[in-house]
């Protein structure tokens, strides 16, 4: 199948502004549905602070896309730390697809103009990726954020979903993922 030509995203680096980041699996397929990649996306997002620094302020792994509210640090440009998320990500479930369920690939592929096939496992394009500009937008998205599976009739309440920064923020939890509550400005 054909795939249209990429949207290009205009990413707007203001130092000391938040991001809210959402972006999808390659043709919203539910690649986040098994128990594996969940705990793969959890490590890269926790490795890609360490390449390109930010504070991590809330997350969910839905079944196919993620959210993410984060804040990076001086110096630090969310392009690179996109890259350090999704490309990790990719090559991991794409080298485990190859050696394990051959069969799946079909599902990650693109056919090229050209006749020459590529695999993903994000959706192509930058994903959507919106400038936190108050307090009160930072904690609207930390909300929309958590309430998503509930939002979407997955669970009952926030804290039923595994795969999110809800207990991190309601119950202490450091596990799947640290956050980064210290940074997080105050509601007035």
């Amino acid at each position: 199948m054909l795939e249209p030509p990429r949207k290009r995203c205009k990413r707007y680096d203001v130092p000391g502004q938040p991001h809210s980041l959402t972006f999808s699996c390659f043709r919203r397929q539910a690649f986040f549905s098994g128990r594996q990649t969940p705990v793969w996306f959890c490590e890269t997002l926790d490795a890609a602070r360490q390449k390109e620094p930010f504070d991590l302020w809330a997350w969910v792994i839905m079944p196919e896309h993620v959210h993410v509210v984060l804040l990076p640090h001086p110096g630090s440009h969310i392009s690179r730390i996109l890259r350090f998320i999704k490309r990790p990500m990719s090559d991991r479930a794409i080298v485990w697809v190859r050696a394990y369920a051959p069969d799946f690939l079909s599902r990650m592929a693109t056919q090229h103009t050209d006749g020459t096939i590529s695999h993903h496992f994000w959706q192509p394009g930058g994903g959507y990726d919106r400038n936190l500009r108050s307090t009160a937008d930072v904690h609207e998205k930390i909300d929309y954020t958590h309430n998503n599976p509930m939002r979407r009739g997955l669970v009952e309440h926030p804290r039923d979903w595994p795969w999110s920064s809800w207990a991190a923020w309601h119950e202490d939890a450091e596990t799947p993922l640290r956050i980064d509550r210290h940074s997080v400005p105050p509601v007035s």
